[in-house]
């Protein structure tokens, strides 16, 4: 007999299954939104990585790309850069769209099992790829032996739903109209898996990682006219299954509702709305004798 606490759970996604299939098409067709919108935190990431000449990267959950070709820059011809992600769909368009530096490479393999060369890469970077693990202590651990005695980590991941009005304002008017789903649970890969900040920087100290610091970074991000963002966000977010679900007159109902709600976020014609991250720093805290 299951546990009364987990009745009402969903039952667990596996991710690789869900990025290489629905999760990763998705993602591969929304790219260009995708990239614009998120775009914003790349300078963050850059910024924090210090990546400079003939440094070896390791950039995870690299998605299509974007900050593994920026990092590939940084390090010049005398570096290297290796994107890493579990969906095959994804890293294709990886290679498609960014694939073209030689000192830039791209390999399918999830952080917890890949076989990483020990002690071989200076940087460990992520642009919101490892909310998803779903083994997290163990592939932080992975990725920690792949650094250098010396070597660092910086990377974002989303702060708390509440904390980013980009999904939940939307979300919440949407399901003023919807039925409400079930609660996730809080603990699995997802992308508020890592909102709780004591427990991310609990996380990184447990599997050996010093200096570990989280800080809160905000943004406006531009989600398009109101009509890019009212398809974009049927498609992806909290609310984009209920909506495919819905009758077209629900729908409809649950889609006024979100205009209503963006058309408060609009300047100069584009919804401009906030999003909250946590920017990560943290060395590999190994023994250099």
């Amino acid at each position: 007999m299951s546990e009364p606490s987990q009745s009402n759970q969903p039952a667990p996604i596996d991710q690789a299954t869900y990025w290489n299939e629905n999760g990763g098409q998705k993602w591969v067709a929304n790219i260009d939104h995708i990239d614009t919108m998120i775009g914003v935190f790349n300078a963050h990431v850059l910024c924090a990585a210090g990546a400079s000449t003939g440094e070896r990267v390791l950039d995870v959950g690299c998605g299509g790309g974007t900050t593994s070709r920026a990092l590939a820059e940084a390090v010049t011809s005398q570096g290297e850069v290796l994107g890493v992600d579990v969906s095959e769909v994804i890293l294709q368009a990886a290679i498609e769209r960014r694939g073209d530096a030689k000192n830039l490479r791209f390999e399918l393999g999830d952080a917890a099992n890949f076989k990483f060369e020990p002690n071989y890469f200076d940087l460990m970077t992520s642009r919101f790829g490892i909310m998803f693990f779903e083994e997290p202590a163990r592939a932080f651990e992975n990725l920690r032996m792949a650094l250098k005695p010396n070597g660092r980590v910086a990377f974002v991941c989303w702060r708390a739903l509440a904390q980013n009005p980009w999904m939940a304002a939307p979300a919440a008017a949407a399901f003023e109209v919807l039925p409400q789903p079930e609660p996730q649970d809080p603990n699995a890969p997802g992308p508020f898996a890592f909102a709780d900040q004591t427990k991310l920087k609990a996380l990184l100290q447990t599997v050996g990682f010093t200096g570990v610091s989280v800080e809160p970074v905000d943004e406006l991000l531009v989600l398009g006219t109101i009509s890019e963002a009212l398809q974009f966000l049927s498609r992806m977010g909290p609310a984009a299954a209920a909506l495919q679900e819905a009758s077209d007159d629900k729908r409809q109902a649950a889609l006024e509702a979100v205009e209503q709600v963006l058309n408060g976020y609009v300047t100069d014609g584009l919804v401009r709305i906030p999003g909250g991250v946590w920017l990560v720093r943290a060395a590999a805290g190994k023994d250099a004798r």
